[in-house]
């Protein structure tokens, strides 16, 4: 079975997104960053130049597909990062949570921040940091977790932004994607 693809170049790296139909008439191209340690390493690189300057004491990414661009960041730049997870396990104590809807799942999720991370960022400058933005959905549940945790945002940032360009002027990204609209 052959798939539509879209190509795209990151950071100097080329790639072919498949493209998917997440509902009747519209679709996007998928990135998928996990297992892809050059693009990671490239894209963690030129993110951290284009955050420089910018005062960041903490990078923070929702569980999962983030993840490994959050490490890298967090390695390149000499920062910690949290994770703001999807489910909650008892470890995690007090956590403070939010809701959020994803574009790839279509389904509503809970973002937790455990009280173990909450205290790493309470008071802090953060950067909050995808790989894909789209709707939006998932900054913005990162946002009210931040609020309610008493960090600042001084920075978003992600490897694509995606759907209306204009939406996104204050997202620090390293390219952008279309939707395709039948």
């Amino acid at each position: 079975m052959s798939h539509e693809t879209y190509t795209i170049e990151i950071a100097g790296i080329t790639r072919e997104l498949t493209k998917m139909e997440i509902k009747p008439g519209v679709k996007i191209a998928i990135l998928n960053i996990l297992g892809d340690t050059p693009l990671v390493q490239a894209a963690a690189q030129a993110l951290a130049e284009r955050l420089k300057g910018t005062p960041i004491e903490v990078l923070v990414t929702a569980e999962a597909k983030a993840i490994p661009l959050a490490y890298a960041l967090s390695a390149t730049m000499g920062l910690p990062y949290v994770v703001l997870r999807k489910s909650y396990k008892p470890y995690m104590g007090e956590a403070l949570q939010s809701e959020t809807l994803s574009i790839t799942t279509g389904a509503p999720q809970t973002l937790y921040l455990d009280a173990k991370d909450r205290q790493l960022i309470k008071s802090r400058r953060v950067a909050l940091v995808d790989d894909v933005i789209s709707t939006g959905s998932t900054l913005q549940g990162m946002r009210l977790i931040m609020q309610k945790a008493e960090a600042e945002v001084v920075a978003e940032v992600a490897i694509l932004t995606e759907g209306d360009r204009a939406q996104w002027h204050n997202v620090i990204a390293l390219g952008h994607l279309p939707v395709w609209v039948d």
